[in-house]
C-alpha cells in the first residue's frame, strides 16, 4: 500500500512530459520559422534571374559574340548588341557609319569595315568585269557570315549565362535554367529580327561622319526608285563604291546626280546666320542644285540695317526662290527684288524656275520683336485661302503649280489638294506629311541653327536644310535627303535619305499626277532622255 502513492505521483506527471516536449519543439522550430519568413518573394527570384541572364548573355557577346567574315573585297567584324530599337549599323572606319532600320528587336547587328584586302580589291580593279558578279558574291558572303554570328551568338548567350548563374546562385539547377532562358530570349528576339526584316531599309539610309558628304554611295534617287531587286543591287553598289574609294583616293568622291533629276534646295529660318551661305553655297556645289528655295525669316529685325547680309545670295550659283517670314520686312522683300538671280513670291504670285513652277504667299504678320506672337489663326488661314485661289486659277489657266511655298505652315494647310507639294518653315525643326486630300507638307528646319537665338536654349539647334529630287517630265518628288549639321560648338553631320511611299518599289503610281507642262519644262536632250537614262549610271 505504500507505494500506491508514488504510483500515484509518477501518473499525475505524465501529461507535463508531452508539454515539455513540445515546448522543447518549439523552440527548436523557431529558426526555421525565423528562415521561412525572410525568404525573398518568389517574384523577387525571378527578376534576380532574369538580371543574371541579361548580364551574363551580354557579357557572353562582348567577349565571343562576334565573326570575321570576307564580304567582297572587305574584312569584316559582324557582331550582336543589345539594343531598344534593333537596325544595323554598319561602321566604314575612319569615313564614318550609317544606319539602316532593318528590323525590330532587342537586338542591333553591327557590322565594321575592318580593312580592305589588297588582293581581293586589286582584282575587281584589274578585271572590272567581275564586279557584275559582286551582287551574288556579296549576298553568298553576308548569309554565311550571318550565319556563323547566329551559331556563335547562342554559344555565347547561353554560355554566359550559364556560367553567371552558377557563380551567382552556385547551384547547377539554377545555372542551367539561367542558360535555357537566355537561349529562349536569343531565339525570341531572332524571331522578332526575322518577322519584321526590312531589306528595303537600305534605300533610306542615315551616313554620319564624312560618308554624310557622300549621299551617292548608296545611288541617285532615280535609279532608287526604278531598281526593284534593291536589297542585293545597292549593296553591291556600296561595297564597289566603298572599294572604289579606299582605292582610288583619299577623298570622298563628288556626287553625281541623274541629269533627268531637278535638285531643289530647301532653307528656312536662317535668321542672320552668315555661316549659312557657305553651307548654302557648298550644298549647291556637291549637290549640283537647280534652285534654291528659302521659306523664309532670313533675316531677325528686318532693318534696311541687315540688307547688306544678303548680298551674298546673288553668289551662290542656283536661282534664288523667296517668300517673306514673319521677321521679313517690306524693306527687306524690296532689297530682294533688286538682287539678280532672285525670284520674290508673294499674294500668290507664280514662276517657272528650272522646269519647276513655284507659288508663294508672304506671312502676313511682322513680329520682329515678338510683341504679337505668330502662329495659327484667322490672319494665316487669310494668306492660306488667297495661295488657294491663285493655284485654282493657275490650274483653270493650265499653267498648275508644281511647289506652293509658305513660312507658317497653318497657312500651308488650307492649299491641301491645290498642289502636290507645300513647302513651308517656322517651327524651327523638320517635319514631313501628307494631309487629308494628298497635298505633302514639308517643314524644313532652320539652316540658320536658329541664328541668334542658337544661344537661348540648353542645347544649340542644328543646322538643317533638304535637298528635294522632282522628275524632269511629271514634276513630281521623287525622294529627298534630310542634312542636319551639329549647332554651335557642335561638328555632327549626318545625311538621310527618304522616299515617298508611292515610289518605294512595287508601289502603284500615285493618283492625280499632273501633265507635264511644255511651256515650264525645258526640252530634255537625247543623252539624258528618261527613256534611255544617262549615258553612265555609276555613282
Amino acid at each position: 500500500m505504500a507505494r500506491v502513492p508514488a504510483v500515484l505521483n509518477l501518473l499525475h506527471r505524465l501529461p507535463r512530459v508531452p508539454r515539455a516536449l513540445a515546448r522543447r519543439y518549439r523552440a527548436r522550430q523557431a529558426p526555421t520559422t525565423v528562415e521561412l519568413v525572410r525568404q525573398p518573394h518568389p517574384w523577387t527570384r525571378a527578376l534576380g534571374l532574369v538580371a543574371v541572364v541579361l548580364l551574363g548573355a551580354w557579357l557572353g557577346l562582348l567577349i565571343v559574340g562576334n565573326v570575321r567574315a570576307p564580304v567582297g573585297p572587305m574584312d569584316t567584324t559582324m557582331t550582336l548588341r543589345p539594343s531598344l530599337t534593333g537596325g544595323t549599323k554598319i561602321n566604314i572606319s575612319p569615313l564614318g557609319a550609317l544606319q539602316l532600320d532593318s528590323h525590330t528587336a532587342p537586338v542591333r547587328l553591327d557590322v565594321n569595315v575592318d580593312q580592305l584586302d589588297p588582293v581581293r580589291s586589286q582584282a575587281l580593279v584589274d578585271h572590272p568585269e567581275r564586279i557584275s558578279g559582286l551582287q551574288d558574291e556579296v549576298t553568298r558572303d553576308i548569309a554565311h557570315g550571318t550565319f556563323d554570328l547566329a551559331v556563335r551568338s547562342c554559344v555565347a548567350v547561353v554560355t554566359g549565362a550559364t556560367a553567371l548563374g552558377l557563380a551567382v546562385y552556385r547551384r547547377a539547377r539554377r545555372a542551367l535554367a539561367a542558360g535555357g532562358l537566355a537561349l529562349t530570349l536569343l531565339a525570341a528576339s531572332g524571331g522578332s529580327a526575322y518577322a519584321t526584316w526590312n531589306p528595303d531599309s537600305v534605300l533610306e539610309p542615315k551616313f554620319s561622319g564624312l560618308l554624310s558628304s557622300a549621299p551617292s554611295l548608296v545611288g541617285d534617287a532615280r535609279s532608287i526608285v526604278t531598281e526593284f531587286d534593291v536589297y542585293q543591287q545597292e549593296l553591291a553598289r556600296l561595297v564597289t563604291n566603298v572599294t572604289k574609294l579606299y582605292d582610288v583616293t583619299s577623298t570622298l568622291p563628288a556626287y553625281r546626280p541623274d541629269p533627268s533629276t531637278i535638285r531643289v534646295l530647301h532653307v528656312s529660318d536662317i535668321h542672320l546666320n552668315p555661316a549659312s551661305w557657305k553651307i548654302i553655297a557648298s550644298l549647291v556645289e556637291q549637290y549640283q542644285v537647280n534652285v534654291i528655295v528659302d521659306s523664309g525669316d532670313t533675316m531677325d529685325h528686318g532693318t534696311a540695317a541687315e540688307n547688306g547680309f544678303l548680298d551674298p545670295i546673288e553668289d551662290l550659283g542656283a536661282p534664288y526662290v523667296w517668300v517673306r517670314g514673319n521677321h521679313d520686312s517690306m524693306v527687306t522683300q524690296r532689297y530682294l527684288q533688286g538682287l539678280k538671280n532672285v525670284h520674290v513670291l508673294d499674294d500668290g504670285r507664280s514662276k517657272s524656275v528650272a522646269g519647276l513652277r513655284f507659288a508663294g504667299i508672304g506671312d502676313p504678320q511682322f513680329t520682329p520683336d515678338r510683341s504679337t506672337r505668330p502662329g495659327s489663326g484667322p490672319v494665316q488661314e487669310i494668306a492660306g485661302a488667297r495661295l488657294a485661289s491663285a493655284l485654282r486659277d493657275l490650274r483653270a489657266a493650265g499653267k498648275p503649280a508644281d511647289v506652293a511655298i509658305t513660312h507658317e505652315p497653318e497657312a500651308a494647310r488650307v492649299v491641301d489638294g491645290e498642289v502636290p507639294l507645300v513647302l513651308a518653315g517656322h517651327v524651327h525643326h523638320e517635319e514631313m506629311e501628307v494631309m487629308k486630300f494628298g497635298t505633302r507638307l514639308r517643314i524644313e528646319g532652320s539652316t540658320g541653327g536658329s541664328g541668334l537665338r542658337a544661344v537661348e536654349g540648353k542645347y544649340p539647334d542644328p543646322v538643317q536644310a533638304s535637298i528635294l529630287y522632282f522628275d524632269r517630265d511629271t514634276r513630281r518628288l521623287q525622294a529627298w535627303d534630310e542634312i542636319k549639321l551639329g549647332g554651335l560648338g557642335e561638328s555632327t553631320a549626318e545625311v538621310s535619305r527618304h522616299l515617298p511611299e508611292e515610289n518605294q518599289p512595287g508601289a502603284a503610281p500615285s493618283p492625280g499626277t499632273p501633265s507635264p507642262d511644255p511651256a515650264s519644262s525645258p526640252p530634255t536632250s537625247p543623252a539624258t532622255s528618261p527613256a534611255t537614262g544617262p549615258a553612265t549610271n555609276s555613282p
